[in-house]
């Protein structure tokens, strides 16, 4: 059995890490048995005859792909490409989005044949090899499909228990040297479950309340295995790291008895975090810690359920600027019962705290509390176009607050900061710049010429040279992703040197052709 898995697109913007969900499932696929390829259209671009091309080559029996709320639309509208290639193929979706808005996604796009909800791994085991008798798909917890016109539905599947018997991640099936020249963290979970309640949040709901954690040895196992393939900047993407002190004690000092070389990044709330436990994350690697703080209005933290103070919010601040840990804060703007005196106080907060902070607009996901009890919050849900559900943009309203006003107020936020931004970039022009911020510059510069070649298959679309030319294939491509992305000739020629010295891309001459491909 052959199966394709999906990652559709999504903007580079928001997500340049490899995608961790869809490789866990296709282990999960490799392990029932099934011949398995990932088709990355997140750093690729996606057209119907690219997916045709694809298909007819790999002739998969099952076609999957992951979402979240925000690229659905676009999975859905690839997975429709998929029957009209081919009736026969089977088709399944999965993730946040389906798992809790399965009856209108099978009904609105009968083009998918079955979801697979929450937790994946157990579930697929089980399926894959029933998958071409749909009689038995009844039997299987964990699924969604229409049998003739009845949603059918089968009951939620058992959390996995024991997470250290889940294979690795079938990461070599990702394009990884595009993420290795993007160069971000790649990702890990050394846990899952989240013992939290906040009513804007699915994790509780695609986890669980408990969290199960791997053992030390296994994520020391995974994080070796990463260096192996070139990675060395991790983020750990549990929904909450420091969820258990004891633990990361012990993983902490598992790593740093392996004596591994690797910088890493984590989730923290904080009402979990003190000095010892900072420290020792530290000494272990840990370059940052995430905080999603959300209000700084102490009845609204309340109301979201949240369960940190604004108190505990500065001692978390406080703790990690004592003891040198990059730190991060999230607030979320348009909650119920938001008005300008409570997003007056986020505000204040944020620039209190004294550390790296973004506003994220709140977007009220199938599954959420606050989109499911709708009725008990002073808050109107203005869209169901998915698609605007990057949390970018105000997409509710409150009782005091329309959303072009929580537009507006964000946007006075952030104008220091970019005014700020086009000053440094003014004195860059002008060499009048400090050499940091010209690496500031470059940094912004260089992960907009990447996105570009990525988003639009740069190297491959103008990659192929003849042999005998008068340019070196180096200058040749250069010119050619120059011209197409706006940026001078000399800049993109240093990366693409980098890139090919890094082994990231390479060179094949065949039929009198010199092709440049991504190793």
């Amino acid at each position: 059995m052959k199966i394709a898995l999906i990652a559709p697109p999504y903007p580079l913007e928001e997500a340049p890490s490899p995608p961790l969900g869809i490789c866990m499932a296709a282990s999960a696929c490799e392990a029932a048995g099934a011949e398995t390829k990932i088709i990355d259209y997140i750093v690729g671009q996606y057209t119907p005859e690219k997916l045709s091309h694809t298909l007819s080559e790999f002739k998969p029996d099952i076609v999957g792909a992951t979402s979240v709320t925000l690229n659905f639309p676009a999975a859905a509208k690839i997975i429709r490409t998929v029957k009209e290639y081919d009736p026969s193929i089977i088709t399944m979706m999965g993730g946040p989005h389906v798992s809790f808005d399965a009856e209108n996604t099978l009904r609105s796009s009968p083009h998918i044949d079955l979801i697979v909800a929450g937790e994946a791994e157990a579930t697929l085991l089980k399926w894959i090899p029933r998958a071409h008798n749909k009689s038995l798909w009844h039997e299987i917890k964990g699924l969604a499909f229409m049998d003739q016109d009845r949603f059918i539905q089968t009951g939620p599947a058992e959390f996995i228990r024991d997470i250290d018997a889940l294979p690795l991640p079938s990461r070599r099936l990702l394009p990884l040297s595009k993420y290795k020249a993007l160069g971000f963290p790649i990702s890990i979970i050394t846990s899952r479950g989240c013992p939290n309640q906040c009513i804007f949040c699915l994790g509780r709901k695609m986890v669980g309340f408990k969290v199960r954690y791997r053992s030390a040895e296994k994520v020391a196992d995974e994080i070796e295995a990463l260096m192996a393939l070139g990675f060395t900047n991790i983020n750990i993407a549990d929904d909450l790291f420091t969820a258990n002190k004891k633990r990361v004690k012990t993983l902490c000092d598992h790593l740093i008895k392996r004596g591994l070389s690797f910088t890493w990044s984590a989730f923290a709330r904080v009402d979990t975090v003190d000095e010892e436990t900072l420290l020792l994350m530290k000494q272990a690697g840990c370059l940052a810690v995430s905080f999603g703080i959300e209000s700084g209005n102490p009845k609204m933290l309340k109301h979201v359920k949240k369960g940190v103070t604004v108190d505990q919010a500065r001692r978390a601040a406080a703790l990690c600027k004592k003891v040198g840990m990059r730190a991060h804060a999230s607030f979320i703007v348009g909650l119920p019962g938001e008005t300008e005196e409570t997003l007056a106080d986020t505000f204040f907060l944020a620039r209190e705290l004294g550390m790296e902070y973004g506003f994220h607009f709140l977007a009220p996901f199938p599954g959420t509390t606050v989109r499911e009890e709708i009725d008990k919050y002073d808050l109107e849900i203005l869209t169901n176009d998915w698609s605007r559900y990057d949390a970018n943009s105000a997409i509710v309203r409150t009782s005091a607050l329309a959303p072009a006003r929580i537009e507006e107020l964000v946007a006075d936020q952030y104008k220091p900061i970019a005014k700020a931004w086009e000053e440094k970039k003014k004195r860059v022009a002008e060499n009048k710049a400090s050499d940091y911020e010209r690496l500031e510059i470059e940094s912004a510069d260089r992960l907009s010429l990447i996105f570009s070649i990525l988003s639009n298959d740069l190297i491959e679309d103008y990659g192929k040279l003849p042999v005998v030319q008068k340019e070196s294939p180096m200058d040749v491509l250069s010119r050619m992703v120059a011209e197409k992305t706006g940026f001078e000739t000399g800049f993109v020629r240093r990366y693409i040197k980098l890139w090919q010295d890094s082994g990231y891309l390479g060179l094949m001459k065949k039929d009198g052709m010199i092709k440049w491909e991504w190793t």
